[in-house]
């Protein structure tokens, strides 16, 4: 843009902040989503307005290729909802969005509408040659001190003594250590809501939102999220932005002024959610029991979004797609999945792919049952016709076999243990995508995976091994790869959520540079980031057939392989050396000879029994 042109565009935006300055009456609390964008794929856009007295006004606009096509009256006179639509061939710019009564200016808003920095198919989302890193940002690093209290917040008390409380850890305490993560071998962050959450208590975990288009203070600014993605970017590391459609924090501003009666579900008429998140799939369920999943309060402070109201559910469709466009995003995590009405999801996650093809969302369906959860799967062809856009669903059916596997002693009639996740995979028949699931050990909901395997070093490591190894994409929750662990604590979200050592000046402990970790924790610390290193380097595990073998006494075998490389997994639960004979899997490794085990380059011949060492996963390239 030359001197001169830029010199008017900051010429104009100056007189459409005058004129409102001059002329307005009402003052605008809210215009959502604030600013938007030329080039989208969808030319339409609903802009929402809040301000006393604004729905007894009528809004104009006057900017080549952008039209209103029509005005919504809320239930409240405090909210307009503008239909605008948005020419494919509108120039970026600022134009005047004024509100006017009986001809008067009323009040004017400066609406940006900003060119597009990436094309909409270059924005790309997580894949199975990804491992996402999953962070509490309260509880990871404090990059700066000086957000920790922000005046006139609800909750401004720091003590990292309270498990419940707020500790400070930021956006800037993620920027600092992105080195740490990428070094490590990630390739994607998953922070949870960074979003504000005004509430008087836990507001740290920050899955109570009180504004859909703000970053919480105590956190950081937008410019500090915007400076994250790009620099996470910059160093081959993608952003996930934890969702959250399904319920607000009960300080959301608009609870004081609803917009429509039915803007959220009615506490009295639904009471809280029954958590039957079967009656989505089932074909006998009452609809008393589904309008209690879907409409009932998922806790006294979050007040339940009625999506069914359309104004509601085009505005968080906006918003989702407001923050890919914002940020670049690299994926979207979508809390509580099943939990809104599955038409909006539907349409929800439809829009999001539709605008951008190559993005990934996963849902957050926490069941047990493989049915379920295959269910919400982009391509699954299910009974009742129910078609949806969501590329991964996370695979808690496989976090539950995976415990089972390591923990069960093993039986003759091949019932427990280490059958457990063979059998698993077995049900891979009823997904769409089996690909594309999220694996895991554990995440900020449930124990640490270590505290799950009773402290056992040998097993957790067995555990994360797996995951890295097997079919799907692999997330790991900050702190796995030390040991952190909640034993004592079950069930203790705050304790889950403990602070990493090493993010807080004047640790003792700093896992990001080894200093004070015990050597156990630095062993495995060094082999993860060997073994996730390696992982990058190796498309065999990302896009490989998976074949595997019945379990023998607590050895687990399996294999991933492509035309040009095969990796075999040999799983050991037992207490001692077993020596593993090769010619039971003749049908993939005939005519081949050597093998070089990954994290110790033990090489060995596979006409002679393979040591495998007592309650390990060995990784071997066959040569």
């Amino acid at each position: 843009m030359s001197k001169s042109n830029l010199i008017a565009r900051f010429f104009l935006l100056g007189i459409v902040l005058c004129q409102a300055n001059l002329y307005a009456q009402i003052t605008l609390n809210h215009v959502e989503p604030g600013n938007w964008w030329v080039g989208m794929r969808n030319p339409a856009l609903q802009i929402l307005v809040h301000g006393a007295g604004i729905g007894a006004t009528t809004p104009q606009v006057q900017y080549p290729g952008v039209k209103i096509v029509k005005v919504h009256r809320a239930d409240s006179k405090n909210y307009l909802f503008i239909d605008l639509l948005i020419d494919k061939n509108v120039k970026p710019g600022t134009f005047s969005l004024e509100f006017k009564k009986d001809g008067k200016m009323q009040a004017s808003y400066p609406y940006t509408l900003a060119a597009r920095a990436i094309p909409a198919d270059q924005i790309r989302g997580f894949d199975a040659s990804d491992v996402v890193y999953m962070i509490t940002p309260d509880r990871f690093a404090n990059g700066n001190p000086d957000n920790d209290v922000v005046p006139g917040m609800r909750e401004t008390n720091v003590d990292r003594k309270a498990p419940g409380g707020r500790h400070g850890g930021d956006i800037q305490g993620m920027i600092d250590h992105l080195d740490y993560i990428a070094d490590m071998g990630f390739t994607a962050i998953w922070p949870n809501p960074l979003l504000e959450n005004d509430m008087e208590a836990y507001s740290y975990h920050g899955y109570s939102i009180t504004n859909h288009y703000k970053v919480d203070p105590r956190f950081g600014t937008l410019d500090d999220y915007k400076a994250l993605a790009t620099k996470a970017r910059a160093k081959g590391l993608k952003l996930i932005f934890d969702g959250v459609i399904n319920h607000i924090g009960l300080n959301y501003w608009w609870m004081q002024d609803l917009p429509f009666k039915n803007w959220v579900n009615s506490l009295d008429t639904f009471g809280y959610t029954n958590h039957r998140r079967t009656v989505n799939e089932d074909p006998y369920a009452s609809q008393a029991d589904k309008n209690s999943m879907t409409k009932g309060w998922f806790a006294p402070t979050m007040p339940d979004l009625n999506a069914q109201n359309p104004f509601l559910a085009t505005y968080l469709i906006q918003n989702s797609i407001w923050w890919i466009e914002t940020l670049h995003l690299g994926g979207i995590r979508q809390d509580t999945y099943c939990y809104s009405d599955k038409t909006f999801l539907q349409n929800w996650s439809c829009s999001v792919m539709q605008e951008y093809p190559n993005f990934s969302i996963v849902g957050e369906e926490w069941t047990l049952n493989p049915l379920i959860a295959s269910y919400w799967q982009q391509g699954k062809k299910n009974s009742d016709g129910y078609t949806g856009c969501l590329k991964s669903t996370m695979d808690f059916p496989l976090q539950s076999s995976l415990v089972k596997a390591l923990k069960e002693p093993e039986d003759p009639n091949f019932s427990k243990g280490m059958s457990n996740l063979y059998e698993a995979l077995a049900n891979d028949i009823v997904y769409a995508n089996p690909n594309a699931l999220l694996v895991f050990g554990d995440n900020h909901d449930m124990d640490r995976i270590f505290t799950q395997l009773d402290q056992d070093y040998g097993l957790a490591r067995m555990a994360l091994t797996y995951l890295l190894t097997i079919r799907g994409i692999p997330q790991v929750y900050y702190g796995a790869e030390i040991y952190m662990d909640n034993t004592g604590y079950p069930g203790n979200h705050g304790v889950i959520r403990s602070d990493f050592p090493g993010g807080w000046k004047g640790d003792a402990v700093n896992a990001f540079t080894g200093k004070g970790l015990l050597q156990v924790q630095q062993q495995y610390q060094d082999y993860l980031k060997k073994l996730l290193n390696w992982r990058k380097n190796n498309p065999v595990i990302s896009n490989g057939a998976t074949l595997h073998f019945a379990p023998v006494k607590g050895v687990y075998v399996y294999f991933r392989h492509n035309a040009t490389k095969t990796v075999m997994v040999v799983m050991n639960k037992n207490e001692d050396v077993v020596n593993v004979e090769t010619k039971a899997f003749a049908e993939i490794l005939h005519g081949k000879t050597t093998a070089t085990e990954i994290a110790t380059r033990i090489s060995v011949r596979l006409k002679d029994p393979i040591p495998i060492f007592p309650k390990s996963a060995m990784v071997f390239e066959i040569d």
